[in-house]
């Protein structure tokens, strides 16, 4: 049995981890990135070129983690047709990339969410528009008002609105909770936090609110890197409990979320955790605690990063014969 993933997002942190609870790994992707797994950062035992090829994985006992490089890479209805054994329940993922069901996930949690917009004339405060799928905020963009969101939006139709979601925007402090649940165990943990650095819109706030109107600079919301963050103690409850809701919930909705996910909120004035979506996967937020986190050392009392508790999962089932129990 090997531990294999797609060679990009958060690749480096899962095949280590792997590697440290003992078992051989595979990456495959392109070949211009082979260097970056084999040289620079050993952590395969084989890669193979090509975006999937899935009978050298079928015969190598491969076990794929997906990420979200690996989701958008394939696509949603190639992921779920996939042969080669899947860590996850790989229902989430139309939960996960619909931001309709997404909102009725977060819903079903009981968690706060921002208001949506169905109708971009209704507009009246600011808004974050975004886009379906998993594409780490690129194309996003914020509008002050509905004159504004037809500007910016290159659309010409209420019926091209079928890609996007328009969010109130809440202002606070962007926090990233990882989570990872065992159906093994049937326990929840706290990972780590982090924040993303964008790219234009941390940059702007760079320059003085002056210069930025004289220049007519658009915000841009690609994600570039994370932020390690630690969380004030007081407002640990509140991220632990929305995780254990999101299970719940996931229970009745599409038959359970194992294994990592994460919350992407932000944290009011008044210590308010405003929910606005859901990766239920690894994310690359995770990337900057290859040696754990806080969090984990409190647990683990040895370097734990979300890939290796990956590994350690997938090596429980294999010692208990529940291998069926948390593969799709």
């Amino acid at each position: 049995m090997r531990i294999g993933t797609y060679a990009s997002h958060s690749a480096l942190q899962i095949l280590k981890g792997a590697k440290d609870e003992g078992f051989k790994t595979v990456a495959f992707g392109r070949e211009r990135v082979k260097p970056l797994y084999t040289k620079y950062f050993p952590v395969v035992d084989e890669f193979l070129v090509g975006e999937y090829p899935e009978r050298e994985l079928l015969e190598r006992g491969v076990i794929v983690i997906p990420t979200g490089s690996f989701v958008a890479h394939l696509g949603i209805e190639r992921v779920e047709s996939m042969k080669v054994p899947y860590y996850g329940n790989k229902a989430v993922l139309r939960w996960e990339s619909d931001r309709s069901l997404e909102r009725k996930w977060l819903q079903k949690a009981n968690l706060k969410v921002p208001r949506v917009y169905e109708d971009p004339d209704d507009i009246d405060k600011p808004v974050i528009v975004k886009f379906h799928g998993a594409k780490g905020g690129k194309g996003y963009f914020l509008a002050k008002d509905s004159r504004d969101f037809w500007r910016k939006a290159g659309i010409n139709s209420k019926e091209d609105l079928k890609d996007v979601q328009i969010q109130e925007y809440i202002l606070g402090v962007p926090v990233y909770p990882h989570y990872f649940y065992s159906k093994l165990n049937g326990e929840l943990e706290l990972m780590s936090v982090d924040r993303r650095y964008e790219s234009n819109v941390d940059a702007i706030g760079r320059i003085p609110a002056k210069e930025q109107l004289e220049l007519s600079l658009s915000t841009n919301y690609t994600v570039i890197g994370n932020i390690p963050l630690v969380l004030r103690e007081s407002l640990l409850m509140d991220v632990i409990e929305a995780g254990e809701q999101i299970v719940k919930a996931a229970e009745g909705l599409m038959g359970g979320i194992w294994g990592p996910f994460c919350l992407e909120g932000v944290f009011t004035e008044e210590l308010e955790f405003v929910v606005f979506e859901i990766s239920a996967r690894i994310v690359a937020g995770t990337n900057p605690f290859v040696n754990g986190s806080p969090y984990t050392w409190l647990r683990y009392d040895f370097p734990m990063s979300t890939g290796r508790r990956i590994a350690r999962e997938i090596k429980q089932a294999i010692e208990e014969d529940r291998l069926d129990d948390i593969l799709t």
